[in-house]
């Protein structure tokens, strides 16, 4: 079986979080080819399952709103996704932090529009990775 993954972005601007062991992930991000960032990080199965379940229940809620969601609630966050309703969709504004919840060493990225039925079938496509 395939390891849980999400990818968001085009070629310019993209994110990427992908199992690689059992509480392990990889997350890396990409921007014009002049920012990269590429971390492993600690991630529980029940983490990354409550990250897409709240992305899916924001995406399913009325469209149009704004609103944030951070893959922990703090400890060791590595990532953080800011949706900003544009058209059908949504851009986002990501904050990749390797080493937590730091002030100093951390990567913020935008990435185009996504649609939103796009959004909901990728983050769908990972909760059912998680739980199957």
């Amino acid at each position: 079986m395939e390891q849980p993954q999400i990818r968001l972005g085009s070629d310019v601007a993209w994110l990427e979080m992908a199992q690689t062991g059992a509480d392990i992930w990889q997350v890396t991000a990409e921007w014009s080819s002049c920012l990269t960032a590429d971390f492993t990080t600690d991630l529980s199965a029940g983490e990354a399952t409550d990250f897409a379940a709240r992305m899916l229940s924001h995406l399913h809620a009325s469209s149009g709103v704004r609103f944030s969601a951070a893959v922990t609630p703090g400890r060791n966050n590595p990532l953080t996704l800011k949706a900003e309703p544009v058209g059908d969709g949504y851009a986002f504004f990501v904050r990749l932090t390797p080493n937590g919840d730091d002030t100093v060493c951390h990567l913020q990225i935008e990435i185009d529009p996504i649609t939103t039925p796009e959004l909901r079938e990728a983050f769908h496509a990972l909760h059912a990775a998680l739980t199957a």
